[in-house]
């Protein structure tokens, strides 16, 4: 039962905290689950999160689903989902009715301004990890030209990031393991 409330307190604290978006609930989450509460290693988070990112739909939700299956069964997966969704479906309700009174005022478009610094500091933060986990993974060369590469395809050639991705796990499939170990 305690697994049961530390998902569940994990998961609603991101909802809550989680502004601007699924992509800016990954720290919170990372904070809750593996800091916090110590559910899981920092290995096994960067894992979901990455197999995550590679399947359609909002990544919070991906991840509360695996992650309270993992650790707390079907019970967990319904747990974790409903706490991470709640939080949301309870603001948008409350907040949308309050905000169109308010939306031409000066001071909810300011909050709302300020915010943005805020969660692109937290991003920011956890892509510099990832890079760090990268090089430590796959060394600072392979990770230089998977970054330049990603960066150019996307940001020059626009190209959806989904495509980027997918190609990078088919050639890691498709190459050989070097590292000794045979899956």
């Amino acid at each position: 039962m305690k697994i049961q409330i530390q998902l569940f307190k994990a998961f609603f604290v991101s909802g809550i905290l989680g502004f601007g978006g699924g992509p800016t609930i990954i720290p919170l989450l990372h904070k809750e689950v593996v800091e916090k509460y110590k559910l899981m290693t920092d290995d096994d988070f960067s894992d979901v999160l990455s197999i995550g990112n590679t399947l359609p739909g909002p990544i919070a939700t991906k991840m509360a689903g695996y992650i309270g299956y993992r650790i707390g069964g079907f019970l967990g997966l319904i747990n974790a989902l409903f706490a991470s969704v709640m939080p949301t479906v309870l603001l948008i309700i409350l907040l949308l009715n309050s905000l169109n009174q308010f939306s031409n005022s000066d001071f909810i478009n300011n909050m709302s301004k300020g915010v943005i610094p805020i969660v692109t500091v937290m991003m920011g933060i956890y892509a510099f990890d990832f890079l760090k986990k990268s090089h430590k993974a796959l060394g600072l060369k392979i990770s230089a030209i998977i970054f330049v590469f990603s960066f150019i395809t996307i940001v020059v050639f626009d190209l959806h990031p989904g495509i980027i991705i997918g190609s990078l796990l088919i050639l890691a499939l498709a190459l050989p393991n070097k590292g000794g170990k045979e899956q």
